[in-house]
């Protein structure tokens, strides 16, 4: 297992917002984007849309999805899959879980499912 990352409290990634997590900071080699969805759940998608370089993390999040701000492809939050073209390609997904009053990342472990605030 990847050694975990202290990204925060779960009050400083506001609700359907995200944060990038950058390479120098997780020792993975791109960077990640954790996200806040309005369910109050926490999802990691790799920061990069796959269609295109675009910051996933600058996109727009409704429910489980975020929208890519460049070419409009949404991908579900929870599973990666790609949900809208012009990507084809689906993100890759990193298990994240609230633990402690923190949320914490794990880098190229996939998700298994989302983790609501104080769980």
């Amino acid at each position: 297992m990847s050694e975990a990352i202290d990204v925060g409290s779960p009050d400083e990634i506001e609700e359907g917002t995200a944060r990038v997590v950058e390479p120098e900071e997780s020792g993975f080699g791109e960077p990640i984007a954790v996200f806040h969805a309005e369910s109050g759940c926490f999802y990691a998608l790799d920061d990069t849309c796959t269609h295109e370089e675009a910051s996933l993390a600058e996109g727009w999040i409704e429910g489980e999805t975020v929208e890519c701000p460049l070419h409009s492809s949404s991908f579900s939050l929870r599973s990666g899959k790609v949900l809208c073209l012009p990507a084809t390609q689906d993100a890759r997904t990193h298990k994240v879980e609230v633990a402690g009053g923190r949320v914490v990342l794990y880098p190229g472990v996939d998700a298994d499912e989302a983790v609501r605030v104080g769980e």
